[in-house]
């Protein structure tokens, strides 16, 4: 008789079983936050060499005095690729980078898939490499976020070890494209966490260091963007600075709204050649009359922040229609803000993949020039303050629209200040974001990330209560063992089926399942003995409405307010067709819902 081996573990099994012995979780959490934060700056260093390779092949060649006919075709070529790539070799949707991770946060376990370890990176960057109006920092934060999250499931990390790993891969993603650990960090804290303790932090801040290290050994410790403060910051300009807070705010709320809207008239087409055509023809169309949202329009950042005089500001105005009237600088600034939105939008809703960032920090630079710009033109300054210096307003504007659009102050001037070495304007950064903010939250209360989730009622907060209903799902409270009942079935049945239950609430159902009412045996106590009733009655006859019917698509928060109109103890759960699913009781949520707000608080 042969005997059957047991199979010889895997040299990865054998290094998992090494590791659980030999290594503490808390220490092992940080070698993989050290790992993640390699991996991501190396990912992100890629991205970059890819777009700028491909922007230089396809542009180098261009006449700057005059227009170039190669606009309109650059960026349709660029989504048309990138839609063939994600339809062919993804077949998967990898938009919206960031809202996917606070998806997966919210509903996924932290789980996210593995294609997006690199598929947002090779499909933004031929998008944005073509000339594709949007960022490549989502994308690779959403990349970053998926390297965390398969690291620690490989490793058989618990959920909550994940959503920190997550955590990491976005704020090493963020330091390592920017070179800005700080920022990196705060990003992590302020626009993707829950409720972060200081065990936490540790690993956050080894992936943001990890990762801004590497970018520095790679590409030299300079900031992203070159400016020198020529003229320091005055007391006088802080009215100055508060006004370019609300602008920056009002100009975000524009930003958020519009693309939102422009984006659900895309929604509505399925056809990805319906959605290419328009796209590309709206994002062509604007690239050629305005240039400067051809990519990610860091060139036109780069002259606003390091221009003295119109000679070097009307640079902006080169391959344009505009050029050689520099007496319309302002004129043509103003319509980039206007229509950089639409850019952005049809890339992505025509087929193309990137993310805001980009956008924000290009809107706020042309915002915070223009409204210096105007206010020295127009003599306007002295009402405020004496002449503004226009490269500073610049790099302000950029603090400001960051926090307006992402809801996020402290991302704003953290990131601005390490993006610009701008450290000198610390406390006008700090004043024009918070200012922005306050403004922008006054009309919209979630982020251009959060949007989407919020009014799903999938999103998770800040606020711990609600963090933890949202984590919680309906498939995990639902209760089975009621014994189900037919409409046909006589009082006599009923008897017997309730002399086998262990549950005093009966559902029923018809042939196909679906739920027709219930039964309360409190409401049929006073007859269920007497036996001379039981072939009168039938179950159709004493069965009552439910006061409520709980969907299985139902958000928790949704749940709780049904629980709270009815005043009941327990409601029937359905399907989209109606067919019933089980029960939940309000005191099997309340148990789940104390047990997961104590293990969400542990350290």
């Amino acid at each position: 008789m042969s005997t059957v081996m047991p199979d010889k573990p895997s040299l990865f099994q054998r290094l998992l079983l090494w590791r659980e012995k030999k290594i503490k979780d808390k220490h092992f959490i940080l070698v993989l936050s050290f790992a993640v934060g390699i991996i991501t700056a190396l990912s992100a260093s890629l991205l970059k060499f890819l777009i700028e390779y491909i922007k230089h092949f396809l542009t180098e060649n261009f006449d700057t005095t005059g227009v170039n006919w190669l606009y309109l075709v650059y960026p349709v070529v660029g989504i048309f690729l990138t839609g063939l790539f994600i339809r062919n070799v993804v077949r998967d949707d990898i938009s919206h980078g960031v809202t996917k991770i606070l998806y997966a946060i919210s509903r996924r376990q932290s789980r996210i898939k593995r294609h997006n370890t690199w598929s947002s990176l090779f499909a933004s960057a031929i998008t944005i490499g073509f000339g594709g109006s949007v960022g490549a920092e989502a994308p690779i934060v959403l990349t970053g976020s998926a390297i965390g999250s398969n690291l620690g499931s490989a490793f058989k990390m618990e959920h909550r070890t994940l959503m920190l790993l997550v955590g990491c891969g976005a704020a090493g993603a963020v330091a390592g494209i920017f070179k800005a650990p700080i920022a990196g960090l705060v990003f992590t804290l302020e626009v993707l966490m829950i409720d972060l303790t200081m065990g936490s932090l540790l690993p956050l801040l080894v992936s943001s260091v990890t990762a801004a290290t590497v970018a520095y050994v790679l590409h030299g410790t300079e900031a992203m963007f070159e400016f020198h403060m020529d003229e320091p910051f005055l007391m006088e300009r802080i009215p100055a600075v508060l006004l370019l807070g609300i602008l920056c705010g009002l100009v975000s709320l524009y930003f958020t709204r519009t693309m939102n809207r422009i984006e659900g008239v895309f929604r509505r087409y399925s056809n990805p050649y319906i959605k290419l055509l328009i796209g590309g023809a709206m994002l062509s169309i604007l690239i050629f009359l305005f240039p400067s949202l051809y990519g990610e329009g860091y060139d036109t950042i780069h002259l606003l922040l390091n221009g003295t005089n119109p000679a070097d500001w009307d640079k902006v105005l080169d391959n344009s229609v505009f050029y050689g009237y520099g007496n319309l600088l302002l004129v043509y600034l103003a319509m980039v803000v206007l229509f950089k939105v639409f850019a952005t939008s049809a890339t992505n809703g025509g087929g193309g993949c990137g993310g805001t960032f980009a956008p924000s920090l290009f809107l706020g630079c042309i915002t915070g020039f223009v409204f210096a710009h105007f206010c020295n033109g127009y003599e306007l300054a002295p009402v405020v303050s004496d002449d503004l210096p226009e490269k500073n307003f610049a790099l302000l504007g950029m603090a400001g629209l960051m926090s307006g659009v992402m809801h996020a102050p402290l991302t704003g001037i953290f990131l601005i200040a390490e993006l610009t070495g701008g450290y000198d304007l610390f406390l006008p950064l700090m004043m024009v974001s918070v200012s922005a903010y306050l403004t922008i939250i006054i009309f919209e209360p979630h982020s251009i990330y959060s949007m989407r989730l919020a009014q799903k009622g999938e999103l998770l907060t800040h606020h711990k209560d609600k963090s933890v209903l949202t984590l919680m799902n309906i498939e995990s409270v639902v209760e089975t063992d009621f014994e189900q009942v037919h409409p046909e079935q006589d009082l006599g049945e009923m008897v017997k089926v309730i002399s086998k239950a262990k549950r005093n609430m009966f559902p029923v159902v018809d042939a196909g399942g679906v739920l027709l009412g219930i039964v309360v045996l409190d409401d049929i106590r006073n007859i269920m003995f007497r036996q001379e009733l039981y072939h009168r009655f039938t179950v159709g006859r004493f069965m009552v409405v439910p006061p409520e019917r709980i969907n299985m698509e139902d958000s928790m928060e949704e749940v709780m307010r049904k629980f709270d109109t009815t005043r009941a103890w327990n409601l029937p759960v359905v399907d989209a067709e109606g067919r019933y699913k089980g029960f939940l009781s309000k005191s099997r949520i309340l148990n789940t819902y104390r047990q997961m707000l104590v293990d969400f608080s542990e350290d």
